[in-house]
This record gives structure tokens, sequence and C-alpha cells, in this order.
């Protein structure tokens, strides 16, 4: 019986990813160093903290971790507030609202950093919906590792098997069957990359996706 629905936000909620991409490639620049295109590819899901972990010791980097994190959050922030056009992506907050209205808890579990989740949820007055919020910030691993839907799933205060998650990466996919949740793969023409084999169901449109289908998949 379905009583939880975890989402992550990048991707899932609000397509921030040409922001980040801008945000972080300003910073590689700044930084002086190549990051291809599969080795970005690779950081989906990963906290902002970890892949500067990452970065740091591939490239030798004299700056300390949180410096690194410090500076790109302030590119994105100055980027996100400069674009007025950002939306949340077609037709999620119908299912927000539909998946409310038949009282299922919502839960959020991103790898983005608290401040950058309290920046969207405040613009698109999300916090109503949500019960509980969770930063992948406040965990050593990043997805794959499941730590960050295992903590999920606790704070829902449901058994696994009765929560679904919706990603869009390879990485919180992988996360989320390691966490032993049921998993909604969202392949839209904003994901590059991404592998979606491992997903229980995979859709390519909010609008395939409502309560009763939800309830469904795990009746």
């Amino acid at each position: 019986m379905l009583k939880t629905v975890i989402f992550d936000m990048d991707g899932v909620i609000v397509d921030t990813e040409p922001v980040h991409h801008y945000a972080y490639h300003q910073q590689f620049e700044q930084l002086g160093i190549t990051v291809t295109p599969e080795m970005y590819a690779s950081f989906t899901g990963n906290s902002t903290k970890n892949i500067f972990q990452k970065l740091k010791d591939q490239f030798d980097l004299p700056q300390t971790v949180e410096e690194l994190v410090d500076t790109k959050r302030m590119l994105f922030n100055d980027a996100f507030d400069q674009k007025e056009d950002l939306t949340l992506l077609e037709g999620v907050h119908e299912l927000i609202l539909d998946l409310r209205a038949h009282n299922i808890q919502l839960v959020l579990a991103s790898s983005s950093a608290r401040v950058t989740i309290h920046r969207i949820f405040k613009r698109f007055e999300l916090f109503p919906h949500f019960s509980h919020i969770v930063s992948g910030e406040e965990f050593p691993q990043s997805k794959p590792h499941p730590a960050i839907f295992e903590h999920a799933v606790h704070l829902s205060g449901d058994q696994a098997t009765e929560c679904i998650v919706i990603e869009d990466s390879t990485n919180g996919i992988l996360a989320a069957k390691a966490a032993g949740v049921f998993c909604v793969g969202y392949d839209s023409f904003h994901s590059k990359g991404q592998d979606y084999t491992q997903a229980d169901v995979v859709v390519q449109d909010f609008k395939a996706l409502n309560y009763e289908r939800l309830a469904a998949l795990l009746a």
C-alpha cells in the first residue's frame, strides 16, 4: 500500500541543471581545470561536497573542499536569481497536488545543498506539500549509496515497501533500489546520458503519473 512518495529535486521537480552547469563550468575555468563531459555526467546525483572532493583529489587543488563549495554556491545563487524563466517541470505540480489530495506523504531527498533546496522551495512555494526535506550534504557518501533514501524512509515513518522514489539519474535509481524502495525513473528530455534499466518503471512525462497509477504499483 502506497503511503509515501520520495522525490528527487533536480531534474524531477525543477530543471536547475543548466544553472548548475553554468556555475560549475565557470568555476572550472577559474580553477584552470578541464572536466570532460563524461566526467561531469558521472557526477549526477552526487553532492557538491563529494564532487569537489573528487576534483580536489584528481587535480590536486590547493583550496579546501569547503572553499570550493562556497564559491560554487555563490556562482549558482547569482545565476539562479537572474534566471527568471526557471519553472517547475511540466506536470509535476499537478502530481504533487493529486498525491496530497489523497493523503500521500511527500518527502524530498536531493543531493543538493539544503540552502539550494530552500531557495527553490521558497521560490515555488513547495514547503507546505512536503513533510520532510533531506539534503545529500548531510551524508558522507552520495548516491548511489542508499543512505539518503534510507533516511528519507525512516523520517516518513513508513516501511520501504510502502514508499516510491521518483528519480531521473542513474545514481539515484541505484540508491533507491539499494534502499529497497520501488523506483520510478523519469526519463525526460532534460536527462542526459543516464541509465534507466534498473528502475522498476520508466516514464517520460509526468502526465503518465497520478495517484491511482502509483498506488497500483504497490498494490
